[in-house]
């Protein structure tokens, strides 16, 4: 299953109560006091990953305070509330993951509006999803995990970091489309669902590979496939869903950063080339990369329409 691609609103044209020397100048100085990126998880999940990466390099490049408040809970709904609410000065970020546009399909009501109440800075990254499984489980496949789960309906659980997340939709496709009866068991996040699983309450999970791949490299998890298009570099032996006889179904993930909506536009593309500039430095690129994220974010042009895919 190929979770849902969002374009991203254009960038706000304006913030025409300031002159335009003025709000350049402000840019200049910005920022002038610590700045917040709400993570909408709690601790050690792929968006808290990629928010304390942001916050340590967003630091070192403009001398200010950049520091991560986590803030779990209702499928990151609460966070996102929050900050649709924060002051529009460039004091708040967000990293969201694609439930930002996946929730308003499974929530009747929500704290904030998708299309009214951000502008995005840029797509920062995408991963694919693992399934994977306790050692316990004497299953090396996934064609064996399926005729096990298949022949025990209701036996088996799998973790993943919350309702709506890429770990959950991509557990309903193979249970509606193969008949897998897997009973879903979400997590506040990656980080307390992989914790789960290692200790064999889930042994089944579907997570990325920033919470799984440490975990298997010790031993305490066996990677039987990966949700992407191609393997992965770090996990090399690992076959795709495609490759273990599961075509149809592909589950990536991906994490926007946002800022709320009327944030001036000088401070939008600064946060723009800082965070691009930091994305596509070698040894930012090499750190995420053993992480299982792929680059996408895009070269300085300034304020323009980025796709997260």
């Amino acid at each position: 299953m190929k979770l849902p691609r969002r374009t991203f609103l254009h960038l706000a044209a304006g913030t025409a109560a300031l002159p335009v020397v003025s709000r350049i100048a402000w840019a200049q100085s910005y920022p002038t006091r610590p700045v917040r990126i709400v993570i909408p998880s709690a601790s050690g999940g792929p968006t808290d990953t990629i928010g304390r990466l942001m916050a340590q390099r967003l630091s070192e490049q403009l001398g200010k305070q950049f520091y991560v408040e986590n803030i779990p809970g209702a499928g990151g709904n609460i966070a996102i509330g929050r900050v649709a609410k924060a002051a529009a000065d460039g004091s708040t970020i967000v990293v969201v993951a694609n439930s930002y546009v996946v929730n308003p399909s499974l929530f009747d009501k929500l704290p904030y509006d998708p299309l009214k109440d951000f502008d995005p800075i840029t797509c920062a990254v995408t991963t694919p999803m693992v399934l994977a499984v306790h050692p316990s489980f004497t299953t090396n496949t996934v064609q064996d995990l399926v005729a096990l789960a298949k022949a025990n309906p209701g036996k088996y659980s799998f973790a993943s970091g919350g309702v709506g997340s890429p770990g959950h939709l991509v557990g309903a496709q193979l249970r509606v489309s193969h008949g897998v009866d897997l009973v879903h068991v979400p997590f506040g996040s990656a980080g307390l669902a992989i914790g789960s699983a290692i200790g064999g309450h889930k042994a089944i999970s579907i997570l990325a590979p920033v919470a799984t791949l440490p975990q298997g490299e010790g031993g305490k998890l066996r990677e039987l496939a990966v949700f992407g298009g191609t393997r992965l570099s770090t996990l090399p032996n690992v076959p795709t869903m495609a490759e273990a006889g599961y075509p149809d179904i592909l589950g990536e993930n991906w994490f926007g950063v946002l800022v709320p909506a009327g944030t001036p536009k000088e401070i939008i593309a600064l946060l723009h080339r800082q965070t691009v500039e930091m994305m596509r430095s070698p040894d930012i690129m090499e750190r995420i990369a053993a992480l299982g994220f792929g680059t996408v974010g895009e070269h300085p042009r300034g304020i323009r329409q980025t796709d997260c895919i």
